[in-house]
């Protein structure tokens, strides 16, 4: 399997998982009442599994090739997805925020967190599709069968240490 691959079918996971942000911001905006266990266990699988282990890899990995081979860093569409993967932290970090400041009695973040989650909702959705059909058949063109197979290697090294 090539490791641009492994990378989209993780996306499907992640996609599954949007799905469950999106009707929990949903549910949230109508109900005026935030599930702060499963916002708080959505906020952990986006830091841990989305950003940490896919973004990881993708970052360390499949980008730095890229970028080793003179793919741009800053434009281009490493370059791109670089900046979206920032624009999505910083969105999750306010989604962290709300949860924890909703726990501690703060009613007035439930927009903090809508707003938040809806965001990365779009924003991840159409960084996937931007990544499935335009980075990384690029990449797959550019890259050498010992390029894929050093990322198959590393990408396998990456989620032993996770």
């Amino acid at each position: 399997m090539k490791p641009t691959e492994v990378l989209k079918s993780e996306h499907e996971v992640i996609l599954r998982a949007l799905d469950c942000v999106e009707e929990m911001a949903s549910q949230t905006e109508l109900t005026g009442v935030l599930d702060q266990k499963n916002a708080g266990q959505a906020v952990e699988f986006l830091q841990t599994f989305a950003d940490r282990c896919h973004h990881a890899k993708e970052e360390n990995h499949l980008f730095r090739r890229l970028i080793d081979m003179g793919w741009p860093s800053d434009g281009g569409p490493v370059g791109v997805m670089l900046a979206e993967h920032e624009e999505g932290r910083a969105l999750i970090r306010n989604m962290a925020e709300a949860v924890h400041k909703w726990k501690a009695g703060d009613q007035a973040t439930l927009r903090d967190f809508t707003v938040s989650a809806s965001g990365y909702v779009e924003l991840l959705r159409q960084h996937i599709m931007k990544e499935n059909n335009i980075l990384f058949p690029m990449a797959d063109g550019a890259l050498r069968p010992e390029d894929q197979f050093a990322l198959q290697v590393a990408f396998t090294k990456a989620e032993k240490e996770d």
